[in-house]
Parts: C-alpha cells; sequence; structure tokens
C-alpha cells in the first residue's frame, strides 16, 4: 500500500511536530498533550479513556479502534520525555526541527514517533478492522513504569482479550523480544555533626557509606564475573551502577546525611531484591551499630522503583511483528528497560518495536530519521491491511 504508506508518514510527521512542542518532561504534568490526542482521536470518531494519575496531574490514554472482539493489537507509548536541563542542544528541543534527512526533537526517537505513527494510522484502522487496536499511551514511564499497570489492568478487566502488545520503544523497527529491568534504590546513612577535629563527639554519615559503597562495588564486580556467556544481552548478565553519592556540607564538618542511589538491571530470572538481600541485611547491620554510637544516627533502605523484565520467549508477538517487516534476523535483547515487562506479566505476548535507535534516546539533539518514520509508515499499513483480513 504505498499511497496509503506515504500519506500516512507525512500525516505522522506532521503529528510528531505537535507531540513534541508539548514539554511532558516526567516533572511535568502531561495533561496537555493528553487533550491534544484525545480530541484528534475524537475528530477521527474514536473515543478514548483516561486513566487518571493519584494526584490528578497526569493520566494514561486507551483508546479501542475496530470491533469488540477478542484478538487485537495493543500499541503501546509512553508519553514522557527526559530532561532537556545541561544538554548542548544546537536547536529547540521542543521544535521538531528537520535536518539532513532526520527529525530533531525531546522524544522523536524516545517515543513520540511510535505514538505519531500510531495515531496517524487512526484513519486505516477505521476502516472495516476484523479485530481492534488499542492504543495504550502512558505517562512516568522515564521514571519508573508508573503510569502503565493500572492501565494494564484496566485492559486486562475491560477490554475483550488482545492476543498480543507491541511496545513502540526504539528499535529501527525490528523486533526485539526480550529486556532487563530497571530497579532503583537509595540508601540514606545519617549521622551527628560534630568539629572535624572532635570526630568523637559525632558520627559522619559519609564515613559510614563508605562501607555500603564498597559492598556495592563488590557486589557488582560480582555480578559481572557471573554473568552468562551466551546471554541474548548486552552487557551480559545483570548490572549495578551508583548513579549518585551527595553527602555533607563542609571539610571541617561531620556529615549529618549521605545519600546514595543506585540501579540494578537484572536479566529475566534473577530478581533484584534477592540479589540485594545480603546487602540489604549489611545496611540493617550499620543501621544497628549507628544508633549504638548516637540515637540521631542510622540507615535506611528504599526502594524507589522496581520495574519488571520482559524474557524473550519468541511468542505470538514476535512473530507477528517479524510477518509485518519481514525480519528474519536473529533473537533480540535490549538492557534497557521499558513497560514489556509488566505487559508480560498480565499475560499478554509483547514485543517491542518502534522507529528510531535507542541510542539517541535522552541525548542532546535527539532525532528519528526520516526513513525510519517511513518505515514505521509502512509497518501500520500492514498492521492494518492484516487486521482487516482478520
Amino acid at each position: 500500500m504505498p499511497d496509503a504508506s506515504t500519506a500516512l508518514a507525512d500525516r505522522a510527521i506532521a503529528i510528531l511536530g505537535k507531540l513534541v512542542s508539548f514539554d511532558t518532561t516526567s516533572r511535568l504534568s502531561n495533561l496537555a498533550l493528553i487533550d491534544w490526542v484525545e480530541a484528534y482521536l475524537a475528530e477521527q470518531g474514536v473515543a478514548a479513556r483516561r486513566i487518571v494519575s493519584p494526584a490528578g496531574d497526569k493520566a494514561n490514554l486507551l483508546a479501542s479502534i475496530g470491533p469488540a472482539v477478542e484478538g487485537g493489537v495493543i500499541l503501546s507509548g509512553h508519553t514522557d520525555v527526559v530532561p532537556v536541563d545541561g544538554q548542548p542542544w544546537t536547536s529547540d528541543p521542543f521544535v521538531l526541527t528537520e535536518r539532513d534527512g532526520k527529525l530533531y526533537g525531546r522524544g522523536s526517537s524516545d517515543m513520540k514517533g511510535f505514538i505519531a505513527l500510531a495515531l496517524a494510522a487512526a484513519p486505516l484502522f477505521r476502516e472495516g478492522l476484523k479485530r481492534p487496536v488499542h492504543l495504550a499511551f502512558s505517562y512516568d514511564e522515564e521514571v519508573g513504569c508508573f503510569g502503565a499497570p493500572e492501565m494494564i489492568a484496566t485492559i486486562a478487566r475491560d477490554l475483550p482479550r488482545p492476543a498480543l502488545c507491541i511496545v513502540g520503544e526504539p528499535s529501527l523497527m525490528k523486533a526485539v523480544g526480550g529486556h532487563k529491568g530497571a530497579a532503583f534504590f537509595r540508601v540514606v546513612v545519617s549521622g551527628r555533626e560534630a568539629h572535624s577535629s572532635q570526630p568523637h563527639l559525632g558520627v559522619s554519615a559519609n564515613m559510614a557509606a563508605v562501607e555500603l559503597l564498597a559492598a556495592l562495588t563488590a557486589l557488582s564486580a560480582d555480578l559481572a564475573a557471573k554473568a552468562d556467556p551466551a546471554s541474548p544481552f548486552e552487557p551480559r548478565g545483570t548490572s549495578l551502577t551508583v548513579g549518585r553519592i551527595d553527602g555533607g556540607t563542609a571539610a571541617n564538618i561531620l556529615a549529618r546525611r549521605c545519600e546514595i542511589v543506585f540501579d540494578v538491571r537484572a536479566e529475566p530470572g534473577d530478581d533484584p531484591l534477592v540479589v540485594l538481600a545480603p546487602f540489604v541485611a549489611r545496611v540493617a547491620d550499620l543501621d544497628a551499630r549507628l544508633k549504638a554510637r548516637d540515637p540521631e544516627a542510622g540507615a535506611t533502605f528504599e526502594v524507589l522503583a522496581n520495574v519488571p523484565s520482559m524474557a524473550p520467549d519468541n511468542g505470538a508477538a514476535e512473530a507477528f511483528v517479524r510477518g509485518l517487516t519481514g525480519d528474519n534476523g536473529p533473537v533480540r535483547a535490549v538492557p534497557y528497560a521499558a513497560e514489556g515487562g509488566q505487559f508480560q506479566g498480565a499475560g499478554f505476548s509483547t514485543v517491542i518495536c518502534g522507529p528510531g535507535s535507542i541510542d539517541q534516546a535522552h541525548q542532546p539533539d535527539e532525532f528519528v530519521e526520516l526513513d525510519q518514520i517511513r518505515q514505521g509508515a509502512a509497518f501500520m499499513a500492514r498492521l492494518a491491511e492484516t487486521l482487516r483480513a482478520g
């Protein structure tokens, strides 16, 4: 369907320009974008349903196109983007800018390009489908995949059972069968301030935290050493990195507080809380020892987010996408986390396939190539054709 595909690509670029213009950095509301998408779908004769965040300042959007029957396809995308603060952009990150066959803008690749394609395909999806398409657009994916679970539960509870889910994370329009999980943690060590010349009169949170940092460093090395050489992921194995350390106020003051934020990127089959169990016990031991020195002191461990991995299963979703794209390549697995594991955990066969490269995600001058939009448009046209055939 070259004519339909070309027109679809043009519509998608125009829609992408509008989506990029909304600053949906995760710390902000996404409701202006949701308003626009809802109005666009209404113009296409498609009713949408909001699933609002607990605070009311954000929302998922769920819309079904086609008959209310089982066997449909979920097209999943997140509406939030990462910050641009401090990044050296050469054009306005919230104005879609075309240069040298590339479309620049925050979220162009991750992952408003896929959402734009799904919306641009709405007119095709309204033409005689025998199986429905379910558009599932979430909030707060970038900070822990917090928005999707309630939407997934709504799909499972209220819709005729879909056959599969396509998560449109950037994958160069190739089928990706698995992804690692992402779990984020915070340790806070509390001490008591004193003059640094009199360390016996206080407790340095920084000095105590060094013990925990050493334990995390050792655990990270141990995980790397145990990585299965046959793993499909790159890097192989479950990994641990410390992302942020913040403690103390001056060189001559014992630190009152030291905060450590770290993550575990777990392969399918690894539970990050099981991996960290010895470390959590060490935090508890340190807490008891510090409190014995001073009741103001201590150490706490907190789970900030725990996004499940998606196990490669070579299931219906991957076979379906490979059929649409003609992809006969090897099984692919990616180290980043996505909402795929949440859909898979709810019993939906799930695959990742979307325009753009993850190498461009979160970068200054993020872009998606025009050719990727064209490939995505052809994919959506073939999807519509396939669902019309039943």
